[in-house]
């Protein structure tokens, strides 16, 4: 359970808090290049990572050795969407890495790891069918 302000104190007005009942079994609590925490592990190895499943051998460790291969995983996942988490920096990686997910039915969104967490948070707090591939370097 998570509790998120909504409004700022400043001159006099009163902070709203909403709770957050997010039901998810892995929820990621912090991100730095270099370091990933999911509920209470800390990992530094790229991971993929669901509501329900957490995947820590993920093999890719840049988003240079990212292959079609490495994906293969999420659809067995089945998930609706696929955040794909590409490190420190925003790198698309090339259409034929991914293109099959989209066949598949997944939608494939890409952005910085740390944009990724964000959204996969949002995303499992919704209830939503996400995973996440995440990059951590």
């Amino acid at each position: 359970m998570t509790i998120h302000a909504v409004n700022q104190i400043s001159q006099g007005n009163v902070m709203s808090l909403n709770l957050d009942e997010n039901s998810a079994s892995y929820q990621i609590r912090a991100y730095q290049p270099g370091v990933l925490q999911v509920n209470d592990q800390t990992f530094t190895n790229s991971i993929i990572i669901t509501p329900d499943k957490l995947i820590n051998t993920w093999p890719p460790q840049s988003i240079d050795e990212l292959t079609r291969e490495h994906l293969t995983e999420v659809i067995a996942l089945h998930p609706s969407i696929l955040l794909i988490g590409t490190g420190h920096e925003l790198q698309f990686p090339d259409i034929k890495i991914y293109g099959d997910l989209i066949n598949y039915g997944i939608g494939v969104e890409i952005m910085n790891t740390h944009a990724a967490c964000r959204t996969y948070n949002v995303l499992t707090s919704e209830g939503r069918s996400v995973a996440a591939a995440l990059i951590i370097k």
